[in-house]
């Protein structure tokens, strides 16, 4: 993956690509196989489709959620 500012709005992409890991994982969430993906985008591969899903789940994972002492 990588992020650049200049590459669609800095959002994360898969390198030498202009593919977003939400691109990825939303056509995941919408039923579409990793085969069909690899065929509609040949610049992706089964590695590239894991290593989204890993880079979400390190996101997930590392993500904090803070209280707001003052909310009532």
């Amino acid at each position: 993956m990588e992020v650049d500012p200049n590459i669609r709005f800095g959002k994360p992409v898969i390198m030498g690509t202009r593919i977003t890991v939400y691109d990825v994982l939303q056509w995941l969430a919408s039923g579409i196989t990793h085969q069909n993906i690899v065929t509609d985008y040949p610049q992706l591969n089964e590695t590239r489709i894991l290593a989204c899903l890993a880079y979400a789940a390190n996101k997930e994972r590392i993500t904090k959620v803070h209280s707001n002492a003052f909310n009532c």
